[in-house]
């Protein structure tokens, strides 16, 4: 018989160290889109949690004809007032609406956003720099083909009439209710909808708690 020989010892894979490599690269990226997409979710879901009871808007007996224009306009103050974050969700349900009807240009806005997202706003230091046809794009040439692009896209396409037009029905929707609707029975705490409103809108205004800890590279 022959004398008992050592197990053979099998090479090592290194795949297991270069997949956390790659993912070690990957994550400041990745965790920049998540921080964004959470800081969206966040402040959204905080600025509704302000609106009124949606039977409030809806209450048909509050409903009566104007006698002028100025009483007109100060019902529109004082319901814009006490139904802000309200009026915002219909005028953004309106753009919605109107950007699925139309496909292409929703088509287009989501690659503009992308495109916002991707190649410059989640770009890190250490990433290489943008090469097309054999060309290297700085970060400021980058912006400046951005910036082009997206006049192009909100001027020379349906994008822009698209949304023009959704803003106007949603603001005249806006406008129609809060004209009839009376407000004496209102009672609104000064501060209060500013409150609202800019927790409603505090993620485009740079006011989200969240995004101020988001990892974006900071551009000069």
């Amino acid at each position: 018989m022959a004398a008992n020989s050592s197990p053979a010892i099998l090479p090592t894979s290194n795949s297991q160290s270069a997949s956390t490599a790659v993912d070690n690269q990957q994550s400041p990226s990745s965790s920049a889109l998540r921080a964004f997409f959470s800081g969206i979710s966040d402040t959204v879901r905080h600025g509704l949690s302000n609106r009124r009871p949606w039977s409030e808007l809806c209450d048909r007996s509050s409903l009566a004809k104007p006698d002028s224009i100025s009483e007109a306009t100060g019902r529109i103050r004082k319901n814009y007032n006490y139904f802000r974050v309200n009026y915002l969700t219909v005028v953004t349900a309106v753009l919605v609406i109107s950007l699925l009807t139309n496909p292409l240009s929703l088509i287009f806005l989501a690659g503009l956003l992308a495109a916002w997202l991707f190649l410059y706003l989640f770009r890190q230091p250490s990433d290489p720099p943008i090469t097309l046809f054999g060309r290297q794009f700085s970060d400021r040439e980058t912006l400046v083909v951005l910036i082009v692009s997206t006049i192009v896209v909100i001027f020379l396409t349906s994008v822009g009439a698209v949304l023009v037009s959704a803003l106007m029905v949603g603001v005249a929707i806006v406008c129609a209710h809060a004209a009839f609707r009376v407000p004496e029975d209102l009672f609104l705490d000064e501060q209060e909808p500013q409150a609202g409103a800019s927790n409603f809108l505090s993620f485009f205004t740079g006011g989200a708690p969240v995004m101020a800890q988001s990892p974006i590279a900071t551009r000069a």
